[in-house]
């Protein structure tokens, strides 16, 4: 499963209320490893856990066993319990930060973020749920590309759909995968 999925997402956000902190410093991730091993007597290392968390590059796609193990140590039987738990509820659980909702864009509108270090860009709305970057700082993002979505919350990683970059094919896109959204302003 691809990391930046929202399950996984979901599943990382958990594992930070359980723990009852952020995992974002070498020493939290082996923090977590030492978790994982005291609750499920299962091992994973610091490195696993520091490329699910986008802490470090690596594979895009997330092991089936690290699911089931990670799964496990949120006190469920498996991985695909968890995944039908939260969409079971998922409706559950209402946006109360700040946010702009595309649907509530006008074409042409524009949209400023920002998220950590230190990255900024401009979105301008082009109708349907597509936006076209006007300016970017520090970023993979580059003036130019276009992509798709449709929610854009502070405090949560901005998921992005068929992100276009040149002749490039489309891909899928998380911007502030770790922190999420620092600023939100529509300009």
């Amino acid at each position: 499963m691809q990391k930046t999925s929202p399950e996984i997402s979901e599943l990382k956000k958990r594992i930070e209320q359980q723990l009852k902190r952020k995992v974002k410093t070498p020493n939290d991730f082996i923090f977590l490893s030492g978790a994982i091993w005291e609750r499920t007597h299962q091992t994973m290392s610091p490195t696993t856990l520091k490329r699910l968390w986008g802490y470090v590059d690596g594979a895009d796609e997330t092991r089936n066993s690290t699911l089931e193990i990670l799964s496990r140590f949120l006190g469920f039987d498996n991985w695909d319990d968890f995944i039908n738990e939260i969409h079971k509820n998922s409706d559950s659980d209402p946006v109360t930060s700040p946010h702009i909702n595309a649907k509530n864009l006008n074409v042409g509108d524009r949209i400023f973020v920002s998220w950590k270090p230190d990255r900024r860009c401009t979105f301008r709305y082009l109708g349907d749920l597509k936006f076209i970057v006007e300016t970017a700082e520090n970023s993979k993002l580059k003036v130019g590309d276009t992509f798709f979505a449709s929610l854009f919350i502070i405090g949560e990683p901005l998921y992005i759909s068929d992100l276009t970059q040149g002749n490039n094919p489309p891909l899928a896109f998380v911007v502030g995968n770790k922190d999420g959204l620092c600023e939100l302003k529509r300009l």
